[in-house]
């Protein structure tokens, strides 16, 4: 199995710490890239500015309470691109109103996932998520 490379979108210090630990036990090779707002995820997934040398993500995790863009603007420029459309996208966020949900899978992000509050069950959370879109589904090349 090749390195999977991640793109997670979070502005918050001690989710990315927790991510990244999470990442960091898992037996998956991953490569993770962070960036911290809205505009810097277009700038990567689109491959401009500083950006325009970065790796196509095969999974994004993505918060909704970012910076400039936020997440349900960023997820929606990434699903009407005929090239990015397929990289599935993982709501990752705190926001448990229904709207938020409602509003993402319109948007059609491949799952939502609320953010555990506990750190061991955020740790488990992360470890899932890549289980299953890392390992188990099968993505486009």
């Amino acid at each position: 199995m090749k390195q999977a490379n991640i793109l997670l979108v979070e502005d918050n210090e001690g989710d990315i710490i927790l991510t990244l630990e999470a990442f960091e036990e898992s037996k998956i090779k991953t490569e993770i890239n962070v960036v911290k707002n809205g505009e810097q995820a277009l700038d990567y997934v689109f491959q401009r500015g500083e950006y325009s040398h970065a790796v196509r993500p095969d999974l994004i995790l993505l918060d909704i309470n970012i910076p400039i863009y936020n997440g349900h603007e960023v997820l929606k420029s990434i699903k009407e691109d005929k090239v990015l459309k397929k990289i599935p996208v993982v709501m990752l966020t705190t926001s448990s109103n229904p709207k938020d949900i409602d509003k993402a899978y319109e948007s059609h992000a491949n799952s939502y996932v609320k953010k555990p509050l506990d750190m061991d069950d955020f740790l488990k959370a992360i470890l899932q998520i890549e289980e299953f879109w890392i390992q188990l589904s099968t993505m486009s090349e």
